[in-house]
């Protein structure tokens, strides 16, 4: 096995993404790179053990929606045009080819980590996941009375004979395949039967301290099923049972065109996703090869779809695990979210008027932003809220705080993207809710999904009517708000709000777009103003001028952005780009890239904010974004990228956003000309010494932030 050392030292975990000279790295295989450096988290000895294996599963759940989504489009594309070629040259035969050898490698990884590192070392902390090989006498018969009183009940085993063809599996359910010796009481002699686990079913139980022997002890689905199986076969002999697992492409299509009920449409493609074709199975690595061979034709796959396990078949169930076991020592320490003394939950927007603010989440609190919207619904002056909908949770502050508003008779407007990938049945139900009180519900454009994060709010006052805004680089939600990165802006500027007025009146009326002063938005302005900004750094650079460019996104893919970058670096412009994910740029390369460093930062908190710094001879123009640098965002979405205009404003994102991250090594990677990543070293730290644990940079933003005093009368809210 692979430790943490080999990471620091080797760094390059698996196979380089990219090979040759080609101005691009593979999309698909950089994405794998990104779940790299996520697994290796699962080894640092730094990690506290249960994150560590937090960290596992989350990798597992990453991979679902890679083959989801992306592989599943390559695997469309083979039937098509195998030879047609990918951005980065190769064609969709040899992408799918180095995909695959790249993920099972990866996954071969996992399951190495999971038995011979976590597994023992949560066992010495008295954590334990019982297997049915190694049950005792007394977990066996603990397990056999869990299956007959909660499982049994719900099975439904099906024999494989001419009626009783293979059933239609569910995506990602867990299944099993039973082999069978003997005949039934009618005669029958079939020697393969199918188990379906209904999704009702807990795919982990804790298991008694008396019957475990441990404090935490806990049983899989599976290792309950292979336990009990026997009495769903009365008077025939099981010969085996084994999990598998099939992953179907998830992605939605709505005809742009012909589609006249965007609501229905999409309820309609949603009540297939579950049957969509199949583009990888999971097995046990215990399966007979005939079975393995039966699955993958049922399911129409080749041999490189099929990804043998040495464990469980979705890791992705142990995720819970951490949530179920209070042992501090082994999380992450519980951190205090500082509410902003700036920030006023009962009067935001006296404060607001007077200057602009600005929120750094998980740091600050997302308090901020739900009482913003709080105060909104019931302040009488308040006449009118229009907010963005992409994700929200399935329970929502903020949604009945718009609900509320929209019963006390307040205008309220609310843009549900339906488009928002596996969050579309969350928002179809607060569509309809909103709709009943009386809200404003629009779905957008078609075609065009809006990620602009907007909260627009007017307001009564003695001058007249008056706007508030609040821009974002993340998403309305609360949970994910303490575990992601993100900036958020109040501001009662009034062309930043008139812009944003102008976006929600292009959102839910007709008309041609009007330019907007300062805002710069997608479809329309956003990518040709991020290519102007470039442009001009390069010009300056050769005039002899210092020219700079900054960047922080989760992913860099657009292909005009990345050959405008290129041709910066050749004419001097320094180019610093922060990239948690996907980067098909390739940085470092003589007479190309030179001038080029991506560095991509891997922690506790998912770096997700949108930041994008241009010197422009001093004046430091700043955006805070919702919009990466990919196709997607520039062209097909509606997207906005807000200016920083306070300047204390300005060097406190430029310090938060960037430089923290530029200047820290713990738990940042540098990006190879190749496209592999090596994971930085800290100052004064050779490879053998064992010297003082060096802060990563989300770590000194914590001490930055969180660590200062609120001022008396100010709250701070737990972050997890």
């Amino acid at each position: 096995m692979i430790t943490f050392q080999q990471f620091k030292t080797h760094s390059r975990f698996l196979t380089a993404p990219t090979a040759g000279a080609g101005r691009l790295v593979n999309r698909e295989l950089s994405l794998l790179a990104f779940n790299e450096r996520v697994l290796s988290l699962s080894l640092d000895p730094s990690v506290p053990l249960l994150e560590r294996l937090r960290y596992l599963c989350i990798v597992s759940s990453n991979l679902d929606e890679l083959f989801e989504i992306r592989v599943s489009s390559l695997k469309a594309k083979l039937k098509q045009q195998p030879s047609a070629a990918e951005p980065d040259g190769a064609s969709a035969e040899e992408s799918f080819n180095r995909i695959s050898e790249r993920a099972h490698a990866l996954v071969a990884q996992q399951y190495d980590i999971l038995n011979n590192s976590l597994l023992p070392q949560l066992a010495e902390k008295d954590v334990v996941i019982h297997f049915s090989a190694d049950f005792n006498p007394q977990q066996r018969e603990w397990a056999h009375k869990y299956f007959m009183d909660e499982v049994l009940p719900v099975l439904t085993p099906i024999g494989l004979e001419p009626s009783h063809p293979f059933p239609r599996v569910l995506n990602k359910s867990l299944n099993f395949i039973v082999t069978l010796e003997g005949e039934d009481s009618y005669g029958r002699s079939s020697k393969l039967a199918v188990l379906q686990a209904p999704r009702i079913l807990s795919r982990l139980t804790p298991v008694p301290k008396d019957v475990s022997g441990h404090a935490f002890g806990f049983m899989m689905l599976g290792s309950v099923v292979h336990n009990g199986v026997g009495e769903l076969f009365p008077g025939m002999r099981v010969t085996g049972i084994y999990q598998f697992r099939v992953t179907r492409n998830s992605d939605l299509f709505v005809d742009d065109e012909e589609v006249t009920d965007l609501r229905e449409a999409l309820r309609g493609e949603l009540s297939q996703r579950q049957f969509g074709d199949a583009v990888r199975l999971e097995v046990s690595d215990t399966m007979p090869e005939d079975v393995v061979h039966r699955l993958l034709s049922e399911h129409q796959l080749i041999e490189k779809d099929c990804y043998r396990v040495k464990g469980p078949v979705n890791l992705v169930r142990m995720m819970t695990i951490p949530d179920l076991i209070e042992l501090p020592e082994l999380k992450f320490p519980a951190f205090t979210a500082v509410y902003p003394s700036s920030f006023s939950a009962q009067e935001p927007f006296e404060l607001i008027a007077k200057s602009d603010l600005l929120v750094h989440h998980p740091y600050e609190s997302f308090s901020t932003v739900t009482d913003f919207i709080a105060a909104a619904a019931r302040d009488p002056a308040v006449v009118a809220i229009s907010m963005t909908i992409y994700r929200t949770g399935q329970t929502s502050e903020i949604m009945e705080s718009l609900i509320a508003a929209a019963r006390s008779g307040k205008e309220v407007t609310a843009v549900v993207e339906l488009m928002a990938r596996f969050d579309e049945e969350t928002n179809i139900s607060w569509a309809s809710r909103l709709e009943n009180v009386g809200a404003h519900v629009v779905f957008g454009v078609v075609g065009n999904k809006t990620h602009a994060k907007m909260c627009l709010v007017v307001r009564r006052e003695k001058t007249g009517l008056k706007r508030y805004v609040h821009l974002g680089t993340g998403n309305y939600q609360p949970r994910t708000a303490k575990l992601y990165t993100d900036f958020g802006l109040f501001t009662a500027d009034p062309m930043l709000c008139a812009d944003a007025h102008e976006v929600f009146h292009q959102l839910t009326g007709l008309g041609k777009a009007r330019p907007l002063r300062r805002l710069w938005q997608s479809p329309f302005t956003l990518h040709s103003q991020i290519m102007k900004a470039i442009r001009r750094e390069t010009s300056i650079a050769k005039a002899g001028g210092r020219a700079v460019v900054i960047a922080k996104m989760n992913s860099l893919v657009e292909p005009e952005v990345i050959e405008s970058l290129y041709k910066a670096s050749q004419a001097g412009v320094k180019v610093d780009l922060i990239i948690r994910g996907v980067c098909m740029l390739r940085p470092g390369i003589k007479g190309l890239s030179d001038n080029i460093r991506v560095r991509s930062v891997i922690g506790r908190f998912l770096e997700h904010s949108r930041i994008f710094y241009f010197r422009n001879n001093g004046e430091d123009d700043l955006y805070l974004s919702s919009a990466d640098w990919m196709d997607r965002n520039f062209f097909r979405r509606v997207e906005i990228a807000v200016p920083v205009l306070n300047r204390s404003l300005k060097q406190r994102v430029l310090r938060e956003g960037f430089r923290v991250h530029l200047q820290a090594s713990a738990q940042a990677w540098q990006m190879r000309p190749d496209g592999s990543y090596e994971l930085k070293r800290p100052r004064g730290a050779s490879s053998g010494s064992a010297s003082k644990r060096a802060l990563s940079s989300q770590e000194q933003l914590q001490e930055l932030i969180c660590t200062m005093p609120a001022p008396k009368g100010q709250r701070k809210d737990k972050g997890k």
